[in-house]
């Protein structure tokens, strides 16, 4: 009897793991999209315009977790290029939150004392059409691309700061390697003391909470906080409370922050259950940010008055810790705004 010859293995090198293969296969195409939720009928509001300016990309696990034949289901309104984003409007701008003018080394942004923040990477694993940096030059602006060196130089030499913060895009789009290779120099900096990482990916993508990134962090020698960013209830499934339980499990502290969005989550219902699932999952609520007014945006926005009433109306509710702080970025300013 002759045996079939096994079938060619791949390098290990090549083949993707879990998290970047759902990156891409995520949806890209609006069309697709609606096709899969049974939405073909909102295709006339869709903007080939806004397409062009910031690109759909949405995981199909998240996709999974939206409302089949529903057109206000709350985790579509966030991804979804309608044609509203294309409408000017006054007082909404390319640079929202100041960050050009608070740039201090490519892809450094200090705005707070004792800060300093990274723009690890331009990617993100899913576009949010309310995105404040959705017209930021990640081209020019990205602390990684000479392999940090500019960016933990300034760090060194400045011994106010002791919390570097992660952002982007989204840092743990990175792979390990390039996440380790800027905590690998960071590691000597006597003044730092925190970690901060701010991610999207643990909700969207709940997969890239694998063994490389906890084998990451567990050679990291600061206290690591990562604020994860869920704006509806519905973005928790089982998946996510299991990541989000493996990072706990291995002392990383959880907080969410949130945008307050409408036709999202603009209700004190939602935000209730967006506070009371989150906690659920082992997440603190931190910040409910007022909409950052980049342009492209506007039809997300609540106005303050109506902000402040939903604030009040989720204090009288639920316990303290449960009440994220209602603030505002404004540019300048020596911290979060409260409203």
């Amino acid at each position: 009897m002759i045996t079939a010859a096994p079938e060619p293995r791949q390098p290990a090198a090549l083949v993707p793991v879990r998290w970047q293969q759902a990156l891409r296969e995520a949806v890209r195409d609006p069309r697709e999209l609606l096709d899969l939720l049974g939405l073909d009928r909102l295709a006339p509001r869709l903007s080939d315009e806004a397409m062009v300016q910031f690109p759909l990309r949405v995981p199909r696990g998240f996709v999974a977790r939206m409302r089949r034949g529903d057109p206000s289901d709350p985790l579509l309104r966030q991804v979804l290029p309608l044609d509203d984003e294309m409408r000017p409007m006054p007082g909404f701008g390319l640079d929202a939150v100041g960050d050009g003018a608070a740039k201090t080394a490519p892809g450094v942004i200090q705005k707070y004392r004792g800060r300093a923040l990274l723009v690890a990477t331009g990617s993100c694993a899913i576009h949010c059409r309310y995105c404040f940096r959705r017209h930021f030059p990640y081209a020019e602006e990205t602390a990684a691309r000479d392999g940090w060196r500019e960016a933990v130089d300034l760090i060194r030499q400045d011994a106010s700061i002791e919390e570097v913060l992660l952002s982007g895009g989204d840092p743990l789009s990175l792979s390990n390697g390039k996440l380790a290779e800027l905590t690998s120099a960071l590691a000597d900096i006597p003044h730092l003391r925190r970690l901060r990482i701010h991610s999207r990916l643990p909700i969207v993508v709940p997969e890239r909470v694998d063994d490389g990134l906890m084998g990451w962090l567990s050679t990291l020698p600061w206290p690591v906080t990562l604020v994860v960013h869920a704006n509806h209830a519905n973005e928790f499934d089982g998946t996510v409370d299991a990541a989000l339980g493996r990072l706990r499990a291995a002392g990383v502290h959880l907080l969410n922050q949130a945008v307050l969005l409408r036709g999202v989550n603009d209700s004190v219902d939602a935000l209730a259950a967006l506070s009371e699932r989150g906690f659920a999952a082992g997440v603190l609520p931190y910040y409910l940010h007022q909409l950052d007014r980049v342009a492209g945006v506007a039809h997300f926005e609540v106005d303050d008055a109506h902000a402040r009433a939903l604030h009040a109306g989720l204090a009288a509710r639920l316990s303290g810790y449960l009440v994220p702080r209602l603030v505002r970025e404004i540019p300048g300013d020596t911290g979060k705004r409260p409203l």
